[in-house]
């Protein structure tokens, strides 16, 4: 630990503090799907996440940045809202981790000084104009459940990208507000339910 730097050394701090929450310990291990007779679970899931490894990749200085730890962190709770339903106890465990996680992780990049967390001069490339009306444009062509996700996945990454209407209980994505970061994981989505590029 001693020869981390100082954003690596608050970056294990913030990934322990995680691991240590009473309601983290379904998100320590990696699930064992086969006892619980979840065999779906490796069809659904293609890149399996846990704390308890995402703990020892940065102990081991196995990432290149803290944003590439802090996407491995997002990807648990990602896994979890996407195999389990909306609404459910997991699922809205994993969300509300989710929402704690990027208020710890904004504040750690603030206090370090880290760029590239929803600024320019990250390693994310801004996404032109072309890209933004691609994806507004693919947004017409995924299900409801499919946009669901894609609307919960900005409300956690990026709020303020969302408008909502709550006369109307409407949700609008302003493209324009979502960060590079985020726009990139959401269009990683909406291209893994064949909307893009389809058209």
């Amino acid at each position: 630990m001693s020869n981390l730097s100082p954003e690596w050394q608050a970056m294990a701090k913030l990934v322990s503090q995680f691991y240590a929450k009473a309601d983290a310990e379904p998100f320590r291990e990696p699930v064992d799907w086969q006892s619980l007779g979840l065999f779906d679970y490796p069809q659904v899931i293609k890149k399996p996440m846990d704390l308890g490894l995402v703990k020892k990749k940065v102990n081991e200085s196995k990432y290149k940045s803290i944003h590439d730890a802090a996407d491995d962190v997002r990807l648990i709770w990602k896994n979890c809202m996407t195999y389990n339903a909306d609404g459910s106890d997991f699922y809205n465990l994993a969300q509300t981790m989710a929402k704690k996680f990027e208020e710890k992780f904004e504040k750690l990049c603030a206090q370090n000084d880290v760029i590239g967390y929803s600024l320019e001069g990250s390693n994310v490339d801004e996404p032109t104009i072309e890209d933004k009306r691609a994806f507004a444009k693919c947004l017409y062509k995924i299900t409801k459940e499919e946009l669901g996700k894609v609307i919960t996945d900005l409300e956690n990454k990026c709020p303020k990208a969302l408008i909502k209407n709550s006369a109307e209980d409407e949700v609008e994505i302003n493209v324009d507000n979502i960060s590079a970061v985020a726009f990139r994981e959401v269009v990683d989505y909406v291209n893994s339910c064949g909307a893009m590029g389809s058209g």
